[in-house]
C-alpha cells in the first residue's frame, strides 16, 4: 500500500545549506553533506534538494557538489536547479539522482518536458512550480528564477499542461508560506490537486507536526515536504536538523491516513 511521503527540501546557495523566508534573506544553516548524513540515520522517505542560484543567475548545476551529495545518501534523492538541457539531465542521473526537480525550463521552454519524460521516465521528471497569490482576490500567478521574475501564467492551468507533457509529479512551492511556518496554503493545494492526476509535493509552511498531518487528512497519498520545520528546533528557531521519528511518523500515519484512505 502507498502512504504518505514526509520529505525533507534543503535549498543551496553558494554551496550552504541555508533557508530563506518567502524566497528571501537566505539563513546559513550548515553544510548539506553533514544534514544528509543525519537524514540518513533518521530514515527519511525522500530527499530534495535545490540550488536556489542556479536558474536565477544562469550557471551550469554543481556537478560535484551533486556528486558528493548523492553518494552520500542512502534515500531517494530528487535534485533542482540549474538544469537547462537534456545533457545537463543525463549527467544528474549519471551521478545517482533519481528525481530532477525542474521550474524556469518548463515554463521557458515547456516541451523539453516531455523530451525529459520519453529518455528518462515520467517518474523521473518532477515540475516545481513556484507560486505567489495575487495582491487582489483569490488567484495565483507562477514564478521563475528564484521568485523574482513573475511569470503572469495561472499555476493551476500550467499544472495540467504539464500532465499533459509527461511530467511524472508537480511541487507546489508557496512563494507566501516559505519559511513561515504558519501552515501550507490548502485552498491552493486543493486547486491543483481537483485537475491533476499525477502525484504531488506540497512545500512551504509547515510549522508543527500537526501542519503535516492535516495535509495527510485532507489528501491522502501526498508528498509533505518541509524546510524550516526539519532545520529549526524551538520558537527561537535555533538551528537542529530533525525528523519524525519512525514512532512518530506512524502515529501520524496511523491518526489521519489509515482507516480513511
Amino acid at each position: 500500500m502507498l502512504y504518505p511521503r514526509i520529505i525533507p527540501c534543503l535549498l543551496v546557495h553558494n554551496k550552504g545549506l541555508v533557508k530563506t523566508t518567502k524566497f528571501k534573506d537566505p539563513k546559513y544553516v550548515g553544510d548539506p553533506i553533514n544534514a544528509v548524513k543525519i537524514f540518513n540515520e533518521k530514515e527519511v522517505d525522500e530527499l530534495i534538494v535545490i540550488d536556489i542560484d542556479a536558474s536565477r543567475i544562469g550557471k551550469e548545476p554543481d556537478y560535484k557538489m551533486i556528486e558528493n551529495l548523492a553518494v552520500e545518501c542512502r534515500m531517494p534523492f530528487c535534485y533542482g536547479g540549474g538544469i537547462k538541457t537534456i545533457s545537463q539531465a543525463q549527467r544528474i542521473f549519471s551521478l545517482g539522482v533519481e528525481k530532477i526537480a525542474v521550474s524556469s525550463i518548463a515554463i521557458e521552454n515547456p516541451p523539453i518536458i516531455s523530451e525529459m519524460a520519453k529518455c528518462f521516465g515520467n517518474q523521473s521528471v518532477v515540475v516545481v512550480i513556484d507560486i505567489k497569490k495575487k495582491i487582489l482576490g483569490s488567484k495565483y500567478e507562477a514564478f521563475i528564477h528564484n521568485a523574482t521574475k513573475p511569470t503572469g501564467i495561472d499555476p493551476i492551468k500550467f499544472a495540467v499542461e504539464m500532465e499533459k507533457l509527461g511530467a511524472g509529479e508537480i511541487v507546489i512551492n508557496s512563494i507566501d508560506q516559505d519559511g513561515v511556518m504558519k501552515g501550507y496554503d490548502l485552498d491552493l493545494i486543493n486547486k491543483i490537486r481537483e485537475v491533476t492526476s499525477i502525484p504531488i509535493t506540497v512545500l512551504g509552511g509547515a510549522g508543527t507536526l500537526n501542519d503535516i498531518g492535516n495535509i495527510i487528512e485532507q489528501f491522502g497519498i501526498i508528498g509533505i515536504a518541509a524546510g524550516s520545520l526539519f532545520v529549526f528546533k524551538g520558537k527561537y528557531r535555533a538551528v537542529l536538523i530533525n525528523y519524525p521519528t519512525t514512532i512518530e511518523k506512524n502515529a501520524l500515519i496511523q491518526k489521519h491516513f489509515i482507516g480513511k484512505y
